[in-house]
């Protein structure tokens, strides 16, 4: 059963560009979401350990599911264009006009690490 759909991520998100996305679009958004969050937390959240998927978690799939719909459906973000050019019409695009990076989800999902301090460093002296 998947944590997040693509009909939560349209409700959620005040991006058009994102709610025009095809389902099958935000459902590969959610599942880079999803390697994100496991990542960061160092499990999947098994049903043994939580029966229900935890509210903080799910709020940073939608954050970050959101975020990776928007990259992709933005091309000039894809490839890096700052200014282009179609026939009479230009523009360009100032720092603060890119995207920011990913959205913070650390805090959200400090309490669900396991194994260690969220992917610190840990040094051995020989």
């Amino acid at each position: 059963m998947p944590f997040l759909t693509p009909a939560e991520v349209k409700a959620y998100s005040s991006f058009d560009e994102v709610k025009e996305r095809t389902d099958p679009q935000l459902e590969i958004d959610i599942m880079q979401a999803e390697a994100d969050v496991f990542a960061f937390v160092g499990h999947e959240f098994p049903l043994e350990d939580y029966p229900t998927f935890p509210q903080r978690a799910k709020t940073a799939l939608l954050l970050l599911s959101e975020h990776y719909a928007l990259v992709r459906g933005d091309e000039s973000l894809v490839k890096g264009y700052k200014s282009e050019k179609l026939k009479d019409y230009s523009y360009t695009k100032g720092d603060n006009a890119t995207l920011a990076g990913k959205p913070e989800i650390a805090n959200l999902l400090r309490a669900y690490v396991k194994g260690g301090s969220g992917g610190g460093v840990r040094l051995r002296i020989l």
